[in-house]
């Protein structure tokens, strides 16, 4: 309708600007729109040639490599103490669901995974949706078949990423050796229990990182864009956002 918006735009003007997904198809898109990108892998090796592609890509493009921020998926399961979190670990265990998690799997990648017997073995299968998922497990130790029963009940727990498990210091180790080992820039932390998992992050492992000043003790006023990479609230000149005008727009659209 016309006349003018009915809220105001924010400081932003263009949101921070996400994408998921480390097919061809989705580097591409991410190497020359994205500034925060979410990648998925089960082991270190996956996660490292992720973020060096990416950055790659990023680079052929045009921008800067430091442009795209890479964050991982990973769970933790942590507890005051490492008994106490790996007793919570094989609890969740118990109660993944093979069918629901092959079902997650199917979707995920395109392959209906009823058809195959728990026990064969995952190969890569190049497919529309999701080739990134499949490719995520059979290339992360090239000694290593995963069966579907396997693929299951990893997935079933936290995803595709890894799982980490222990105290806090055991948790902080781990998730320092992923950062400086794989050239990521966080992590996106998925949960078992929606509210439980957060809320022992937040009161066991970041006071911990805070310690080794490897997390934030505090914020500056500012929009999210700027917390992220501290440039201002707006997309940067050379982004390819800031080149397209609504009479640009028009003109395409006509």
């Amino acid at each position: 309708m016309p006349g003018f918006h009915l809220c105001e735009p924010s400081p932003q003007r263009t949101p921070l600007l996400y994408q998921a997904g480390a097919s061809p198809r989705g580097t591409a898109f991410a190497a020359r729109h994205a500034e925060i990108t979410f990648v998925s892998g089960p082991s270190k090796r996956v996660v490292k040639r992720y973020a060096e592609q990416l950055r790659a890509a990023v680079q052929a493009t045009g921008r800067n490599g430091d442009d795209l921020k890479i964050y991982a998926q990973a769970l933790i399961i942590t507890a005051p103490s490492e008994a106490e979190a790996r007793a919570k670990h094989q609890d969740y265990l118990r109660h993944i669901d093979t069918e629901a998690a092959l079902a997650l799997l199917s979707g995920w990648t395109g392959v209906d995974f009823s058809r195959f017997p728990l026990d064969a073995t995952i190969d890569y299968i190049d497919s529309e949706a999701g080739r990134s998922a499949l490719a995520s497990f059979s290339q992360a130790d090239p000694e290593r078949k995963w069966t579907v029963r396997e693929a299951a009940h990893f997935i079933g727990l936290g995803g595709r990423g890894p799982v980490l498990v222990g105290d806090p210091a055991q948790v902080a180790d781990q998730l320092e050796s992923w950062l400086d080992e794989t050239d990521i820039d966080g992590f996106n932390l998925a949960f078992a229990l929606a509210h439980e998992s957060m809320r022992e992050v937040v009161e066991l492992v970041v006071p911990e990182l805070q310690r080794r000043g490897r997390y934030r003790t505090e914020y500056d006023i500012g929009t999210l864009r700027q917390q992220t990479f501290g440039r201002g609230d707006r997309l940067a000149p050379a982004h390819p956002g800031r080149q397209v005008s609504l009479g640009m727009a028009l003109q395409s659209a006509a």
